[in-house]
C-alpha cells in the first residue's frame, strides 16, 4: 500500500468530521454560545485567568497534549501492522479522542476552569472525587516521570538538540514580553519575532555542536538534565502564563506543525510504500516489541493519537482558564485532537515505510530480534548515514527519527543530509514531549492547591504566592525525584493502561454531565467510548498484571495496578449509581447562565424557571 493513499484518508476524513461532527456536538450537544463569559474573563487574574486569543492557546493546548503518545504509540503499534493502528487513530480521534477532549474543555469551562477532580465531586459525589483526585495525581506524576525520560534520552550528550531546545526559552520570554508589555495583542508581530529566531536557533544548532567550546556548555549527562528539566518545570508552573508557558507551547507548535506538515509534503513527494504488512503474525501475540495481542493492548499502545487521558487533564487543567469565547472549544478542543491524530499517522507512515527486517532491529532488544532470525537489508547502510548506531535502540523515538531522516532524505536535493534530518528529528521529538512537561507541570500544581486547600484555605487561591511556590516544588520533586533515580520504563505498560483508564473516567464523567444537562438523548456520544474503553483498559491490566509484573517479580507494579483499577472502579460505580438517579427526575431549572438542567433535591427549592423535562 502506498502512503499517500493514508495520508488522502486522514486528511479528508478530519476535515469532514470537524466541520459536520463538531459542529454538531457544538451546537446541538453543548449548546456553546458566545455571549457567556468565561472563567478567563470573570476570573481574571493575570497570572492563571487570562482570555487568550484562539489561535495562540490552540498552539498551547496543542503543544500541551501532543507529547509522545502521538510520535512514539503509533511507531510500536506497528508491530501488529499498518492497518490496526490506522483505523484505531482515524476511528479513535474522531469518535472518541476529539469528543474526549471537546467535552472535557467544556466541564472545565462551566465548572469555573476546575480540574477533572473537582468536576467527578460536582457530578458524580464527593467520595468520588475525592478517589478521582488520588488517581489523577498519580498518573500525572507517573506521566511526566515518563516524558521526561524521554526527553533525557533524547538530549543527553546531544549539543545540537540541547541548544535548541533550551533557545526555544529566552525566545518565548522575548514573546510573551512582546505581546503582552510592549504591543498588547500584536499576535502577528510575536509570531514574526518568534518564528524568524526559532529559525535562526535551529541553522545554528548544527554550528553550535561543531564548536569544542560551544558544544561543551550544551553537553550534559542524563543526571544533569534529570537535574535541569524540574527546574524548567518549577520555572514553568509559577511563572505567569503569558510570561513562559503560553508563548513557549505557541512557538512549539509553529516547529511541530511545520516539522509534521514538512513530513507530509516529503511523502507526497517521495510516496514511499508502506513495507510493514497490513496485519503481521503478531496480531495475535508473541510479538518481540509487545508481548500481548492487538486486543486490548493496541488501544493502549496508540494513546494521544487516538484517546488519552493526559488531554483531560491539561483539558481541565491551564486551557479552560484562557478560553475567551465558549465557541473556542470547538477550535481548540475537537481541532487540536484531529491534528494530533494526523501527527499519529505521519508516525505510523514514517515506521512502516521502514523494511520490516530493518524495523524489528530498531525497536526490538537485541536478544528478542536474535530469536526472530531475520537479517537488517538497509540499516547499515542508515547507521553509517546518521552516524550512530541505531539497532537495539528500542522506544520508538529513534525508529520514528530514522523513517523520518529517510523520507526527507530521500528528496532528491537532500540525499546527503541523511545525518542533519536524523539529529533535527532527535530535536524534534524531545520538543514535543516538553512542552506537555510544562503544561502538565502547572496542572500538577493546580491539583494540590485544589486538595491542600481543603486543609488550609490559603492554598485554594491560585494567587496566593507561598501555595504556588510551595505545591509548585512538591509536585516537581515527586516526579523529578523519579528521573533522577533510575529508568522508569518498565512502568510504561502501567502508564499506557492507567492513561486510557483516565481518559475513560473523563468520558464518564461527562456522560453524567451532559445527563443533568438534560441532554440524556446525546448521552451515547461520550458514554459509547467510553463504556467501550471500560472493558480494554481493566483487561489490559489484568494482563499485565498476570503475565507481565508478576512473572518478572515487579510487585510494586502489580500493587499499583490493582490500586488504580480498584480507584477507578469505585468512579465508575458511583457514576452509574448517579445516572440512574437523574434518570428518575423529571423537573428542570434554570442554571446560573439561565439554561435548563435537571433539578436535583437541593436545587429544587432555588429552581428559577421551573419546566417539564419534556418541554
Amino acid at each position: 500500500m502506498n502512503s499517500l493513499t493514508l495520508i488522502f484518508a486522514a486528511a479528508c476524513l478530519f476535515a469532514i468530521a470537524y466541520r459536520c461532527y463538531g459542529l454538531f456536538l457544538a451546537n446541538k450537544v453543548m449548546n456553546l454560545r458566545g455571549e457567556r463569559e468565561t472563567p478567563a474573563v470573570f476570573c481574571r487574574d493575570g497570572h492563571d485567568y487570562m482570555p487568550t486569543n484562539k489561535y495562540v492557546l490552540f498552539g498551547h493546548h496543542f503543544a500541551a497534549i501532543a507529547a509522545a503518545g502521538p510520535l512514539l504509540g503509533p511507531v510500536l503499534a506497528a508491530q501488529f501492522g499498518f492497518l490496526p493502528g490506522a483505523l484505531w487513530i482515524l476511528i479513535g480521534a474522531v469518535l472518541a479522542g476529539g469528543v474526549h477532549d471537546m467535552v472535557v474543555l467544556f466541564a472545565s469551562v462551566r465548572h469555573k476552569g476546575k480540574s477533572i477532580s473537582v468536576i467527578a465531586e460536582a457530578e458524580i459525589g464527593r467520595g468520588a472525587g475525592k478517589v478521582a483526585s488520588v488517581a489523577v495525581l498519580f498518573i500525572l506524576i507517573l506521566t511526566l516521570a515518563g516524558l521526561c525520560i524521554a526527553v533525557v534520552n533524547a538530549m543527553f550528550n546531544s549539543p545540537w538538540g540541547t541548544f535548541t531546545v533550551f533557545a526555544t526559552m529566552p525566545i518565548a520570554m522575548i514573546m510573551g514580553i512582546y505581546m503582552q508589555k510592549i504591543r498588547p495583542g500584536d499576535i502577528k508581530g510575536g509570531s514574526i519575532i518568534g518564528v524568524v529566531l526559532l529559525a535562526l536557533s535551529i541553522y545554528a544548532g548544527p554550528y553550535v555542536a561543531a564548536d569544542p567550546t560551544l558544544a561543551g556548555l550544551f553537553t550534559f549527562s542524563k543526571k544533569q538534565l534529570a537535574l535541569i528539566l524540574p527546574a524548567y518545570g518549577f520555572a514553568a508552573s509559577t511563572l505567569p502564563v503569558w510570561f513562559l508557558l503560553v508563548p513557549r507551547d505557541y512557538l512549539s507548535t509553529y516547529l511541530k506543525i511545520g516539522t509534521i506538515g514538512a513530513l507530509a509534503l516529503g511523502i507526497v513527494f517521495v510516496h514511499p510504500d508502506l513495507h510493514m504488512p497490513a496485519i503481521t503474525p503478531y496480531f495475535f501475540g508473541g510479538g518481540p516489541i509487545i508481548p500481548g495481542a492487538a486486543f486490548p493492548f493496541l488501544f493502549i499502545t496508540i494513546a494521544c493519537g487516538a484517546l488519552s487521558g493526559f488531554h483531560a487533564i491539561i483539558g481541565t487543567g491551564t486551557t479552560p482558564k484562557m478560553i475567551a469565547n465558549e465557541r473556542d472549544v470547538l477550535f481548540v478542543g475537537y481541532g487540536a485532537m484531529l491534528v494530533e491524530g494526523f501527527v499519529a499517522v505521519m508516525a505510523l507512515i514514517a515506521a512502516c515505510a521502514l523494511l520490516p527486517t530493518d524495523y524489528f532491529a530498531i525497536n526490538a532488544a537485541p536478544a528478542a530480534y536474535a530469536k526472530l532470525g531475520l537479517i537488517p537489508v538497509n540499516l547499515p547502510e542508515l547507521s553509517r548515514e546518521v552516524g550512530e548506531q541505531v539497532q537495539g535502540r528500542p522506544g520508538g523515538a529513534v525508529s520514528l527519527a530514522v523513517g523520518m531522516a529517510y523520507i526527507f532524505s530521500s528528496v532528491p536535493f537532500m540525499k546527503s543530509m541523511m545525518a542533519y534530518w536524523y539529529h533535527f528529528a532527535i530535536m524534534f521529538e524531545a520538543v514535543f514531549i516538553l512542552t506537555a512537561v510544562d503544561a502538565g507541570t502547572r496542572v500538577g500544581r493546580y491539583l494540590l492547591q485544589e486538595m491542600l486547600g481543603k486543609i488550609y484555605a490559603p492554598f485554594g487561591d491560585n494567587g496566593w504566592t507561598p501555595g504556588i511556590i510551595l505545591t509548585s516544588a512538591l509536585f516537581t520533586s515527586a516526579w523529578g525525584y523519579l528521573v533522577y533515580t533510575g529508568d522508569i520504563s518498565t512502568i510504561w505498560p502501567l502508564f499506557g493502561m492507567s492513561n486510557q483508564l483516565l481518559a475513560t473516567c473523563a468520558l464518564i464523567v461527562g456522560t453524567t454531565m451532559l445527563i443533568r444537562l438534560g441532554k440524556a438523548k446525546y448521552a451515547w456520544i461520550t458514554a459509547g467510548p467510553g463504556l467501550f474503553m471500560m472493558p480494554i483498559c481493566m483487561w489490559a491490566g489484568y494482563l499485565n498484571i498476570t503475565r507481565n509484573f508478576l512473572p518478572k517479580g515487579l510487585y510494586l507494579l502489580a500493587s499499583l495496578s490493582v490500586i488504580l483499577m480498584l480507584l477507578m472502579a469505585i468512579v465508575f460505580i458511583e457514576a452509574f449509581r448517579r445516572w440512574y438517579a437523574l434518570g428518575k427526575i423529571d423537573t428542570m431549572v434554570a442554571d446560573s447562565y439561565g439554561d435548563p438542567v435537571l433539578a436535583l433535591a437541593t436545587e429544587r427549592e432555588d429552581a428559577v424557571v421551573p419546566t417539564s423535562l419534556e418541554q
